[in-house]
């Protein structure tokens, strides 16, 4: 079986970053994903996808991504339920993301690694021929 999902979008406000009882960081965002084609009026509409982050990858999106920032991700859909104070039953849908690729740089660019540090979010081009086997 097989539950993937890759999204590119825009974040709709700063990830927030929580501790689970054991002390596991873990982080949300929303996700604007633009659809692949617009609807009758010619408008194209977008969705506002739930993104969860564990542990290292949490602490990095929330020390380096904010509101408005571009960013691919890619992970697993999780459905899943709970019930409110009030007794109501609810069912979430978010991606639970493994990779997060920042695909622009922060509007403040004093905030963006330096040559020599961590590229996040930077694309090396791919060689076959390197390759040396």
């Amino acid at each position: 079986m097989l539950n993937r999902v890759i999204l590119i979008g825009r974040l709709t406000r700063d990830p927030e970053l929580r501790y689970t009882a054991s002390g596991i960081p873990v982080a949300r965002f929303s996700l604007a994903v633009d659809r692949p084609f617009t609807n009758q009026m010619g408008e194209r509409e977008t969705d506002f996808i739930d993104i969860v982050v564990w542990r290292k990858l949490a602490e990095i999106c929330t020390n380096n991504l904010g509101k408005g920032r571009l960013v691919a991700v890619e992970g697993r859909l999780q459905i899943r339920s709970y019930e409110t104070q009030d007794g109501q039953k609810r069912r979430v849908a978010e991606v639970v993301a493994d990779n997060v690729r920042f695909l622009d740089w922060p509007k403040d660019r004093s905030d963006a690694p330096s040559s020599g540090g961590d590229d996040l979010g930077t694309e090396v081009a791919f060689n076959p021929d390197d390759v040396p086997f």
